[in-house]
């Protein structure tokens, strides 16, 4: 348990705050957001071999919300920025040895961003996200709140990891390590992209997203206890499944679905080591 946690769950607990209890609450978010901002507090731990969600950090980014107040964030520039005074843009130094290129990207305070990650422009983290060493994060991109992205993953342009701060428990997208994700991706509600996967251009996994293995002839599937989980070293890449029934039977109609058509293997690697040059 780290020492905060109790102070953030009594905080969170108590609701609507003012005067001395407003001051105190501040104090303490203060020292939260800097902890999730070096990586000490996570919003979901891998231990035993499964990810745990600590729903006391995600109280403590909430709590962030509920006592900050309206502030101009503007700077000196001509575009206007109004926020929660709580959770600034981040200034990175060049001993981070985080690559911001110029255009218009963007990291919130309470986002660990890794030394080695690259962000191109624009692009966008959220608070609570976890971004590990010598990730890639392509323009137009988006890392939702409390989402976790491992070390050496690619997320391609356009690619959008979802966020998720309510409810409390509810597990963040996870993306774990050597993960390459391609362009127009989308994954949402808890997903779990397991080590080594490879999303195909316009894949997008939701819980209510059953993914064909064509390879291991299985269905995943979310489940009231579990997110949908892909597989390590899958290779998953947009398909259709025929409608069976009714009018669109009729019509020849048939659904999108993700496919997995085959594993990790040494032709997918090769491609995959080009992602290096990048870097």
């Amino acid at each position: 348990m780290h020492r905060l946690q109790n102070e953030i769950e009594r905080l969170y607990a108590a609701g609507a705050l003012t005067g001395e209890a407003t001051a105190q609450a501040r104090a303490v978010f203060l020292e939260f957001r800097d902890a999730l901002t070096r990586g000490e507090v996570r919003a979901a731990e891998k231990t035993t071999g499964s990810w745990q969600v600590n729903a006391w950090v995600k109280q403590g980014i909430l709590l962030g919300f509920r006592i900050g107040e309206f502030a101009d964030m503007s700077g000196n520039g001509p575009l206007s920025f109004i926020d929660k005074y709580t959770f600034p843009a981040r200034r990175f130094k060049v001993e981070d040895r985080v690559r911001v290129v110029p255009g218009g990207s963007s990291i919130r305070s309470g986002a660990y961003v890794a030394p080695g990650v690259i962000c191109m422009p624009p692009m966008f983290v959220n608070a609570g996200a976890y971004v590990d060493e010598a990730t890639m994060i392509d323009s137009h991109a988006l890392v939702g709140s409390c989402a976790q992205v491992g070390k050496r993953v690619h997320l391609s342009a356009a690619a959008q990891v979802g966020g998720v701060l309510e409810p409390v428990n509810a597990s963040p997208v996870i993306i774990e390590d050597d993960v390459l994700v391609g362009g127009n991706c989308g994954i949402y509600e808890g997903t779990q992209v397991r080590q080594g996967a490879v999303l195909g251009a316009g894949v997008v996994l939701t819980r209510a997203t059953p993914v064909y293995d064509i390879v291991r002839e299985q269905v995943y599937r979310a489940s009231a206890e579990g997110p949908l989980v892909i597989p390590e070293n899958a290779v998953v890449v947009p398909g259709s499944r025929a409608v069976s029934k009714g009018k669109a039977a009729e019509w020849g109609l048939a659904l999108y679905t993700p496919v997995i058509v085959k594993y990790r293997d040494e032709k997918t690697q090769t491609s995959i080591e080009l992602e290096d040059l990048l870097r």
